[in-house]
């Protein structure tokens, strides 16, 4: 599993590539706006990020790609661009792309392209299990236990947990929540985050066990090992 920004204005195009991402098992978060998109490309971690070149908002693709390689992001970066000029694919390379995909593409060619891109930026093994105490969530089998209890999570829960357990310590907000496991775009004022994490901690507390995920008022969650 990976993380994935999607820099892309076309609401179309950016809903297929996320939901072709989400189907392998990757968060994919989307950004249709480039100011928006350079706040997140240069303030936050991925593993990858999926960059189009003409934005609104007067930023380009372009110039988030230098900015980030400025400030030393080695995060790999593919640019996706109706413009497929010889120059322009060498101009994108040139500016710090990893890879440069014209439009119209094959949705199996990109996520090709991006599986090698993650795999050659990771130094180590792929991560395939995360710990937090003694709870263990294992990706490639899609397992979890605490103590050596099974614990069955439906698929949206399991996707909540594996993001709380990629953020250890740190506070989630509700908006990156909606956005990595809901894929929404939009609050809708709902409780949907509340009753989902409720039930999350049942699943995980059972039995007596010290509550993990604890509450941060007003802003979200954070998952972390008792004192």
């Amino acid at each position: 599993m990976w993380h994935c920004l999607i820099v892309e204005d076309d609401a179309d195009n950016a809903r297929y590539i996320a939901e072709g991402f989400r189907s392998l098992g990757h968060v994919a978060v989307i950004s249709r706006d480039g100011a928006d998109a350079f706040a997140r490309a240069t303030g936050e971690t991925w593993d990858l990020v999926i960059l189009d070149r003409m934005l609104p908002n007067d930023v380009d693709g372009l110039s988030i790609l230098t900015t980030m390689r400025a400030l030393g992001k080695k995060t790999p970066v593919l640019v996706l661009s109706a413009l497929s000029a010889l120059d322009e694919r060498v101009r994108g390379l040139k500016a710090g792309g990893d890879d440069y995909l014209a439009k119209p593409f094959a949705f199996s060619e990109l996520a090709a392209r991006a599986e090698a891109l993650v795999r050659r930026s990771r130094s180590g093994p792929e991560i395939r299990t995360l710990q937090l105490a003694d709870l263990t969530l294992d990706l490639a089998r899609r397992h979890v236990e605490r103590g050596g209890r099974p614990i069955a999570l439906q698929p949206r829960e399991f996707r909540l947990l594996a993001y709380l357990m990629m953020h250890p310590g740190q506070v989630v907000t509700r908006t990156m929540l909606l956005e990595a496991v809901w894929d929404y775009q939009f609050d809708p004022q709902t409780n949907v985050i509340d009753v989902q994490v409720s039930r999350l901690r049942g699943k995980l507390d059972a039995g007596g066990a010290p509550t993990l995920i604890h509450t941060v008022r007003g802003v979200g969650y954070t998952l972390a090992a008792p004192q």
